[in-house]
């Protein structure tokens, strides 16, 4: 029987080997009174504790998740619990985003010679688990979808940008990209390969090029339609020398790459223009013909015959002529971008106007997301991955998912994830994907826009990201010598308390 008055509830207990395992069998042959709610699973230290770990329990049914290890500078490998500090800090600030009491997961300290403090760990957590009940499951939430409309995907509201959205007049443009043509054509005997945009299947898609004849070269386009993020292609091309043409906020996820030697820096070269923003599609699309097809994609026969940009407006000829603002149908990524010119790169041209201010801390989605209650963001949740497919293009089209051939998602050893087509399993997908970036995402909202159901993954990232610039006042890909801090530890935490039950 439990200790506690009540039903038992399922808690889950993570032990490091050395320390807080022993401290368990030492409460135990000194006869301490203990809840028997706690199931242990003991692991060879607290640094392997994967926060998945924690999160595959809470969403399977668990009512709470205890980790428990060596004190701090008391570790029997020396830094796993530093390591395991910063993990397990940042995943607590992350579980409300998914609607999940941050009270139901705690990670502390207890060595093997503290048999009455674990008693105290154990029965105060179980305690606290107790008064918060049985945790609820995210297949029973009520669908919740704010600010949806005829069944349309909730769109966060427009928002000004942070500066002018204004492209430079045509022959200005014009001569601008042929500059950088033209060092690409210089540029390219020495290279396999360079990386921009042409004309895609109609005239309101830009897709990837690949240049490798100076021909080639001639195909090349700037503009608001090149929405892709290029950096994706760089890890493909290990040991191969190649160029690749960016964005500001693709020279980001540039830099990241680099930061983790994911692609060797003597092997790159960057080739990098102001940009004006870039549009949504799905917004362009619901301003031009009104349907707002989730996928954003239009049928040939009614796409424009040309699209021109004209300062601070798109111009669409064609059967039904139209102008659009481009601040009307950029997109939410542009309306908040700080990094107009690339960051790093042996060419750049053009310029960009500059920001009115800083960049806000929380974007329109995640604005949304925070305006929600626990229960709410299980419903929105619930009711976004019912809309699923498990297409995987979020991650295929990030610049920082490296590992697709051998991608947890879909490995059965270990086999972390079901093919199954349940809300829970798509949702432990998302937060897979979301884990893996904490600390790498570069916030290019190339997830987002490749999803062909306008599921907003995009949120997850970004309160993973605010979770981190918090605790460790770091952003991703500014600094090319930096190291991302989940990487990294400090003896000495300046925003981590340490945690007591």
């Amino acid at each position: 029987m439990p200790v506690l008055k009540g039903k038992e509830l399922r808690v889950v207990g993570f032990l490091c080997n050395w320390c807080s395992y022993g401290g368990a069998d030492t409460a135990g042959v000194g006869r301490f009174s203990q809840p028997t709610d706690l199931r242990i699973i003991r692991v060879p230290c607290s640094g392997r504790v994967d926060p998945m770990f924690v999160v595959k329990a809470l969403l399977g049914g668990a009512d709470g998740v205890l980790v428990s290890g060596c004190h701090p500078r008391d570790c029997h490998y020396s830094q796993g619990n530093f390591y395991a500090r910063r993990r397990l800090e940042t995943l607590k600030t992350f579980l409300p985003a998914l609607g999940i009491d941050p009270d139901r997961f705690q990670y502390t300290w207890v060595s093997a010679s503290e048999g009455q403090r674990w008693k105290n760990v154990v029965s105060n957590f179980v305690e606290k688990v107790h008064q918060l009940g049985h945790a609820p499951r995210i297949e029973e939430a009520a669908p919740y979808l704010p600010l949806a409309a005829g069944g349309d995907t909730p769109r966060a509201p427009l928002r000004p940008p942070l500066r002018p959205l204004s492209y430079p007049a045509a022959g200005t443009l014009a001569a601008s990209l042929e500059q950088l043509r033209e060092k690409i054509r210089a540029a390219l005997p020495e290279l396999d390969c360079v990386i921009g945009w042409q004309q895609g299947f109609d005239t309101l898609h830009a897709t990837p090029l690949f240049m490798r004849k100076p021909e080639d070269v001639d195909k090349l386009t700037w503009g608001p339609l090149n929405v892709h993020n290029l950096a994706t292609y760089l890890p493909q091309f290990k040991n191969r020398k190649v160029g690749v043409v960016v964005k500001g906020c693709d020279s980001r996820s540039v830099i990241e790459l680099l930061q983790e030697k994911l692609v060797e820096p003597d092997n790159v070269r960057v080739f990098g223009m102001a940009c004006e923003g870039v549009v949504d599609m799905t917004r362009v699309q619901r301003a031009l013909d009104g349907t707002g097809n989730a996928d954003g994609a239009m049928c040939a026969d009614t796409a424009p015959s040309s699209v021109g940009v004209d300062g601070d407006n798109l111009s669409f000829e064609g059967e039904a002529p139209a102008r659009l603002k481009l601040a009307d149908v950029v997109a939410e990524k542009c309306r908040t971008c700080d990094t107009p010119v690339p960051l790093l790169g042996d060419v750049a041209e053009g310029n960009a106007s500059a920001p009115a201010g800083p960049a806000p801390d929380a974007p329109p989605s995640l604005e949304a997301l925070d305006a929600m209650t626990p229960e709410q963001r299980r419903g929105f949740w619930r009711a976004q991955m019912d809309r699923c497919l498990r297409c995987y293009a979020c991650r295929n089209a990030c610049p920082m998912c490296v590992c697709r051939d051998h991608c947890i998602a879909e490995s059965r050893d270990p086999h972390w994830t079901t093919q199954e087509g349940n809300v829970r399993e798509k949702l432990q997908f998302q937060v897979i994907h979301a884990l893996h970036l904490a600390g790498r995402c570069t916030e290019c909202g190339e997830c987002q826009r490749a999803c062909p159901v306008n599921i907003p993954v995009l949120s997850l990232k970004q309160w993973m990201n605010r979770s981190v610039r918090t605790l460790f006042d770091y952003r991703a890909g500014v600094d090319v010598n930096a190291v991302p801090p989940l990487l990294a530890f400090a003896v000495e935490e300046k925003n981590i308390k340490e945690h007591g039950l």
